[in-house]
């Protein structure tokens, strides 16, 4: 027995830790449990009973509860039998520093318990079935469900889906029908979360997670739940209301070292208006109503992230609210409305205080006096059907800022011809791949189709040239 738990004591300082130093047992079996373990990376501790000490596990994904769904098990020391009951603060300093609380405990039967495989059925609370543990590379083991899920309706969490979209238009006439949301002026992003895991992917499929470290402590929060949500990231600006020039501040920065730097005077949070997925259960085909009961459920408010209410038929004074505040409009969302991912759908209306449009940069004029060594005028275009149709410049709105941000983006771009399609800009442009877009403030669409009086907003890294359709304002 002291030679089982030498490693255990080894590591430990007794003196420091509240930890079981642990005694002489019998030997025996048959009682398990499992441990959420909130140290520098959340993660979950499956500890068999097995010759008077705790065989243990750390799972990073926690117990699988799909037979597709294998996980990764590292095999770690073994720890006394009074482990069982444990919970508690394993103080800074010490080896697996962080909280112990019981997640599940019950009891097994073992049909093998070898060095290199387990293959046992449990009966706890939370884990129940047949599984098997199975050595595949020194520590490191897979633990996999041999049964089918407890739940027959159990469905894998979603490797990537496609955010729902809104059509431009007017506030319904049937008012009742319909919940409203303030249209925040920020990123969209779909959030996963698994066990601790975080990933935020923008509309475009961009990894979004680096970009916004402090996001991830919502994931942390929701421990061992398994969920898709769908919301803004947002820069609000001292007032309170979202700022997309404070925005633009944060989403060009490329390097870790710069993120952290202006996390503390540029935080981020992130707006969650959506559900689609919750532990093991696709809420896509759920009307929006019942989507957000279901996410209200949740109570997710942090101190990154919230989830603002939505106001049912009551779209007409929403919008004047957002207009007396500044703020970009509103979205109508028909409450029987399932989500439908990557569509542009009738069943959700965005109604905008001020025109804004996203472009597609194909090009630059030089600018002049103060402006001669950089760019004066963005060329910017829609889409229309599949081709880059020229749709004005925009030469308004910069900061010093922007100008730089804009000129080190563009130079690699240059080409020697045209993106457009039939009109061009002017002679004397300088003319780009149309990779970049950009969002642009106008008064109305001409009647040769450019934009009058556009000033430009920012650049929209989470967006694609594909996504630049004329919306009429």
């Amino acid at each position: 027995m002291a030679d089982k738990l030498g490693r255990y004591r080894k590591k430990r300082d007794f003196e420091s830790t509240p930890e079981p130093r642990g005694g002489a047992s019998a030997a025996g079996g048959g009682r398990f449990v499992v441990q959420q373990h909130d140290a520098r990376r959340l993660h979950w501790d499956l500890r068999l009973e097995h010759d008077g000490s705790l065989a243990s596990w750390a799972l990073p994904r926690g117990v699988p509860e799909h037979p597709d769904e294998n996980r990764l098990a590292v095999h770690t020391e073994d720890h006394p039998l009074e482990y069982l009951e444990f919970e508690g603060d394993i103080p800074k300093g010490e080896y697996g520093a962080g909280t112990m609380q019981i997640w599940d405990s019950g009891t097994f039967e073992a049909e093998k318990f070898r060095d290199d495989e387990v293959i046992a059925t449990f009966s706890g609370e939370r884990v129940n079935g047949r599984y098997a543990l199975f050595q595949t590379r020194g520590d490191e083991w897979m633990i996999h469900r041999m049964d089918p899920p407890a739940d027959p309706a159990y469905e894998p969490m979603p490797e990537r889906l496609q955010p729902m979209l809104a059509r431009l238009g007017r506030l319904p006439r049937d008012e009742a029908g319909y919940g409203f949301e303030v249209k925040w002026d920020g990123v969209r992003a779909l959030a996963y979360s698994d066990h601790g895991h975080w990933r935020l992917e923008g509309r475009n499929g961009t990894d979004f997670t680096p970009r916004y470290p402090e996001l991830r402590e919502l994931s942390r929060s929701l421990g061992a739940r398994r969920l898709v949500l769908d919301g803004e990231v947002v820069a609000l600006g001292d007032d309170g209301r979202p700022s997309f020039e404070r925005m633009q501040q944060r989403m060009h920065l490329a390097s870790d070292s710069a993120v952290r730097r202006r996390m503390k005077d540029l935080p981020v949070t992130y707006i969650v208006f959506d559900v689609l997925y919750l532990d093991g259960h696709s809420t896509l085909p759920l009307g929006y109503e019942d989507r957000r009961a279901v996410l209200e459920s949740l109570e997710l408010d942090g101190p990154s992230w919230r989830t603002p209410a939505y106001h049912r038929g009551e779209g007409a004074a929403l919008l004047e609210a957002t207009r007396r505040m500044g703020v970009e409009g509103v979205v109508a969302k028909r409450l029987d409305s399932p989500y439908e991912p990557g569509r542009r759908s009738s069943g959700w209306i965005k109604v905008k205080n001020v025109h804004t449009q996203d472009v597609a940069i194909g090009g630059w004029t030089p600018g002049e006096g103060g402006r001669s060594k950089s760019l004066g005028a963005l060329a910017v275009g829609v889409m229309e059907d599949g081709r880059l149709v020229y749709a004005g410049k925009v030469g308004t709105g910069f900061t010093e800022t922007t100008l730089t941000t804009l000129m080190r983006d563009l130079e690699p771009l240059r080409r020697p011809d045209s993106p457009f399609e039939g009109r061009q800009p002017p002679k004397g442009t300088i003319f780009v791949e149309p990779r970049l877009v950009a969002e642009a403030e106008y008064r109305e669409w001409t009647r040769t189709g450019t934009l009058r009086a556009p000033s430009f907003k920012g650049i929209r890294y989470d967006k694609s040239p594909q996504d630049c359709i004329r919306e009429e304002g």
